[in-house]
């Protein structure tokens, strides 16, 4: 049986201070990542932010849509939307917070 695919929309800011999930507005989650948006440099940290979040491994996520654009379409193999959602969710929440204590 093949491992399920999932896809999700981000809309990613390079160049940010630190890699974070912002927010979900409308199906598109908003993440920051660290790497400026040359050669590919910004991609590959998204990939790997992912991973690290996603706890799967980089070769189970690929950038379907959006290559040299801010806004992409990453395909997810072996996860489904909930646990996505989930995992996703978890990493915004621990970032408010993370702000509350401050």
């Amino acid at each position: 049986m093949p491992a399920e695919e999932t896809t999700i929309q981000v809309q990613v800011q390079p160049n940010a201070r630190q890699n974070r999930v912002v927010s979900c507005d409308h199906g598109v989650w908003r993440l920051k990542v660290t790497a400026p948006p040359v050669k590919g440099k910004a991609n590959q940290e998204l990939i790997s932010f992912l991973s690290d979040i996603l706890d799967t491994a980089k070769s189970n996520l690929s950038i379907t849509r959006g290559m040299t654009s801010r806004r992409k379409t990453i395909t997810i193999k072996g996860l489904t939307q909930g646990q996505i959602t989930k995992q996703l969710g978890k990493r915004q929440e621990e970032l408010i917070q993370h702000r509350a204590i401050r």
